[in-house]
């Protein structure tokens, strides 16, 4: 007799199983005396719904002793196993991205999107870990990086929310370094989409409003970018020539860009502050803006300090 309770243990947990879990299929009884089948189910089942931590290697004992019996139990099993692991690809997935284990990031990242392609966390996480590698000297990441951030600006200006904003503050903040993100990421290949980045990131009200690195990649992207394709059309077409209209027009188009360089370096200064940590850069920085001062002000750099103070005040000038 003592054997009975065994044989309908197992049915009995499956059954509440279903009811707990959902599982939508009709159960039948099915007896068994094997005491370590029904052990294993009952660990598996005393925590699937409370621990799934600890349920989860005795569902993988299960499976590795009972998979060949291909019924029902097995077939809950399975599919409570690929939601955990789903579930658990998730969690994951931003501690993989803070401990700059970024190959396991994308890695995980990528079975997330496989099974749901349209997941808008993982999409966040990922287009500003392509950012968070690449200023870490690893470009390994970028081109997929920027087609995540890019998927996940789409969706969130179309009124898609992730599961949560955090780490980022809300909607503005996210879209802020998101696009960021993107700038960067295109700094070197694409200044003038860099541009156009960059400067919407800084129409929120975030922390990259106020970062001085957003302004000093502004102000190298129209160095890489439209200044450095102005200037050289200028020079092969108009150095050392006598001024026509054509000549002035194009100097007028260059000096429009210079302006913006100027303006995004005092930007990045002023940002900076006191802070002792940006005391090299902002030198660095007052340097390449004096020589842009200069050439628009004759030679002399009168003014440059009180441009610099007075530059958060003014609004950020759009892309020419």
């Amino acid at each position: 007799m003592r054997f009975v309770g065994r044989r309908l243990a197992l049915a009995a947990l499956l059954a509440l199983s279903v009811v707990t879990f959902g599982l939508q299929s009709v159960v039948q009884a099915q007896e068994t005396d094997d005491p370590v089948k029904i052990e294993i189910y009952k660990r598996f089942y005393d925590n699937a719904k409370t621990n799934p931590t600890a349920a989860y290697p005795a569902a993988r004992d299960y499976l590795a002793k009972y998979s060949k019996d291909k019924d029902q139990y097995v077939d809950y099993i399975q599919k409570w196993i690929a939601v955990y692991e789903r579930d658990e690809r998730k969690r994951n997935l931003p501690g993989l991205i803070n401990e700059k284990k970024f190959s396991e990031a994308y890695a995980t990242g990528a079975k997330i999107l496989a099974d749901e392609p349209n997941y808008l966390r993982a999409q966040i996480d990922l287009g500003y870990a392509g950012y968070l590698a690449a200023s870490s000297k690893n470009e390994s990441f970028n081109t997929v990086s920027l087609d995540y951030a890019r998927k996940a600006i789409q969706a969130i200006e179309s009124g898609k929310q992730p599961t949560e904003w955090a780490p980022f503050k809300g909607k503005d903040d996210t879209l802020a370094y998101l696009h960021y993100a993107v700038g960067f990421l295109t700094l070197k290949t694409s200044p003038d989409q860099a541009i156009d980045s960059l400067l919407k990131a800084a129409q929120y009200d975030s922390d990259i409003k106020k970062t001085p690195s957003t302004y000093y990649f502004l102000a190298v992207a129209y160095e890489s970018g439209p200044y450095k394709t102005l200037s050289t059309a200028y020079q092969t077409q108009y150095a050392g020539k006598p001024e026509s209209p054509e000549s002035k027009a194009a100097l007028e188009k260059l000096n429009v860009i210079i302006d913006r360089i100027i303006d995004a370096y005092a930007r990045a200064i002023a940002s900076a502050g006191t802070d002792p940590k940006t005391e090299q850069s902002r030198k660095e920085w007052t340097a390449a803006m004096a020589n842009y001062y200069k050439f628009r002000h004759d030679g002399s750099d009168v003014g440059m300090t009180e441009f610099i103070k007075a530059a958060l005040q003014k609004p950020l000038p759009p892309k020419p």
